[in-house]
């Protein structure tokens, strides 16, 4: 191998996503694994995300989007989804000052009017509360969908006049949720599932995805080094020959 190839190749390697967005799924086989019961596993699966964030920022991210709860979930049992969301409330109340203290901003990405009054005001608590940090920003897509968010995009579109002609890429990506963040360039989704479920369809066009067999509420710093490691030795060609 020649010197320039070498330091080619030892540049990728080093790289590191700008964005890392993340399907965090297993919680509820994670639960199974241990004999405990599936709200078990969502509380565990809460639990483990500050971590994961901390990790995320000693590696240089510098955004960071988790896949907390779909349009589809509300089609889960009742019981179950109250569960989960009570658990999400008292998480976003408990951690949002320590995650402030961190420097991460949080921006909610998704609907708010399915939302009980007082998750919705949580949510809004820690935006606002957080608003100005800049050391990582911490997208939650809560009651997101993909084709939803795109739904509405060509919607508000058509509201504002404009002609069609003028509709470009560029206009509706900034009727989308993510209007101001860059597109992921890593995706990753525990419990070794390869779906995309509807999860930044898209904004992750031109995404890597790394998929591993670990559950969520497993997935620790040895994990995101492994992911960000597996990243960097991937070659970005955006459709063009390198």
């Amino acid at each position: 191998m020649n010197t320039s190839q070498q330091t080619s190749d030892n540049a990728q390697l080093l790289a590191i996503p700008k964005h890392v967005a993340i399907i965090m799924d297993g919680n509820g086989r994670w639960a199974t694994s241990q004999g405990r019961s599936r709200s078990d596993g969502h509380r565990a699966g809460t639990d483990n995300i500050r971590n994961v964030i901390k990790a995320f920022v000693q590696h240089g991210v510098d955004y960071v989007t988790l896949f907390a709860f779909s349009t589809e979930n509300w089609d889960r049992p009742g019981e179950e989804v109250q569960t989960l969301i009570s658990i999400i409330r008292e998480v976003i109340r408990k951690e949002s000052e320590d995650l402030h203290q961190e420097g991460v901003r949080i921006q909610h990405l998704g609907r708010l009017d399915r939302l009980s009054p007082g998750l919705q005001q949580a949510i809004l608590d820690s935006v606002e509360l957080t608003k100005n940090n800049t050391r990582l920003i911490l997208n939650v897509a809560f009651d997101y969908g993909g084709r939803a968010e795109i739904t509405s995009a060509v919607q508000a579109i058509i509201r504002d006049g404009v002609k069609a002609e003028d509709i470009t890429e560029e206009l509706l990506a900034g009727y989308l949720h993510t209007d101001g963040i860059p597109d992921p360039d890593l995706i990753i989704r525990t419990a070794g599932e390869l779906r995309l479920s509807n999860f930044l369809i898209w904004q992750a066009a031109y995404a890597e995805y790394y998929s591993t067999p670990v559950y969520w509420p497993d997935f620790d710093e040895t994990e995101v080094a492994k992911a960000i490691e597996a990243y960097g030795q991937r070659q970005r060609r955006f459709g063009k020959v390198l």
